[in-house]
């Protein structure tokens, strides 16, 4: 079985974001960029289930700027057999992103595809489940443990429930939650081989898919400050403060 990973580039989860002067969107220039955490968790699952036997290859994609092929390295340091980029400088939103993988998949016939259930930079949490109803695949989104048996994938989801348990008969759609694994760190060794790796570059165009901007970001603040808590020294002073002070009672 093929498994097909998508992978994004984003800011890297430990630098603060800072908002542009101009209120326009988040500073990109000169900021450290990696590869999204949740989608690295997919990348460690893949992996996973190609050491227990259950996937033949691995390929990577992403869909982004020339500076993306970053991304699919650390992918291949980590254990991805093979890497696609599909170039191009424009934003691109989650639906444009679905039908590229949609094309990707049409293309590569994987037997699964795990991806993060959303990027840290814009939090969506679409693309999944677009991308299973493009393709009329079963889909276990939020996965928190994935068992491949012959041709079904049994996913134990995070609900707010608690856990629920689908399976689902391949190919498939899987999204990743934050416990499914801890991901692995690429060894020095790897992300050396890694660096001379040929890389499969493509445009939305191959896929038959115009990019373009469907929403229009007006405004980009910074949240507020959080204020400095208080001390009271009874119920009734809490409640006249969430009262009076607060104005949430």
């Amino acid at each position: 079985m093929k498994v097909l990973v998508p992978v994004k580039r984003v800011i890297d989860a430990n630098v603060k974001p800072r908002v542009k002067a101009d209120g326009s969107g988040v500073e990109l220039a000169n900021v450290k960029m990696a590869m999204n955490p949740f989608d690295e968790i997919a990348v460690e699952e893949a992996i996973r289930l190609k050491e227990a036997g259950k996937a033949e290859e691995i390929v990577a994609v992403s869909i982004g700027p020339a500076q993306a092929q970053e991304t699919l390295r650390t992918a291949l340091a980590m254990g991805a057999d093979r890497a696609i980029l599909v170039k191009t400088e424009e934003m691109v939103e989650p639906l444009d992103v679905a039908k590229i993988l949609k094309g990707v998949a049409e293309e590569e016939k994987p037997g699964l595809i795990i991806l993060g259930k959303q990027a840290i930079d814009d939090d969506s949490n679409q693309t999944g489940q677009m991308l299973a109803a493009l393709l009329g695949w079963a889909q276990g989104t939020f996965a928190s443990k994935v068992e491949i048996e012959g041709e079904t994938a049994t996913v134990t989801r995070e609900v707010d429930g608690g856990l629920q348990v689908v399976a689902l008969k391949l190919p498939a759609v899987v999204t990743t939650d934050l416990r499914l694994n801890q991901p692995r760190y690429a060894s020095l060794p790897n992300i050396m081989k890694a660096k001379k790796k040929p890389l499969g570059e493509k445009s939305p165009a191959d896929y038959g898919v115009e990019v373009r901007a469907r929403l229009k970001v007006l405004k980009t603040e910074e949240p507020a400050g959080r204020k400095a808590g208080v001390k009271v020294k009874d119920v009734a002073e809490l409640v006249d403060k969430l009262k009076n002070e607060a104005g949430v009672l």
